[in-house]
């Protein structure tokens, strides 16, 4: 069976590198196969996250904290609510961007990125 297409949500930090982010994603999203980024509108222009997306060929999708703030996730966080407006960029980014997911790798984070990915369908 073929590995699964997913959309990644990412939350990081403002200058977080483009090795960073794919070391993360070669360690966290190994056994998918990357159809899409999505994350919070903040983090739209970081230049590694840009990066990584045109090395991958894929969409990079943003949204704003409002739109991010009303999706259900598992696994909300209040220090992410207290400093972007969200209590979740990754999970609910994976899950806006793939139109409900569902969601196949929870929040997890990994050379501090935070990832989550939810299934893409065509």
């Amino acid at each position: 069976m073929p590995p699964a297409e997913v959309v990644v949500g990412i939350g990081l930090r403002r200058g977080t590198s483009a090795d960073t982010i794919r070391a993360a994603l070669r360690e966290g999203v190994a056994d998918h196969r990357i159809a899409g980024l999505a994350t919070i509108a903040r983090r739209r222009a970081e230049p590694g996250l840009l990066a990584v997306a045109a090395d991958l060929q894929v969409p990079l999708r943003s949204f704003s904290a409002e739109e991010l703030s009303v999706v259900a996730v598992p696994n909300p966080g209040d220090r992410t609510r207290t400093a972007v407006g969200t209590a979740s960029v990754a999970e609910a980014a994976a899950l806006l961007a793939t139109g409900g997911g569902p969601l196949v790798l929870p929040k997890r984070v990994v050379h501090g990125v935070v990832l989550a990915a939810a299934l893409y369908r065509r």
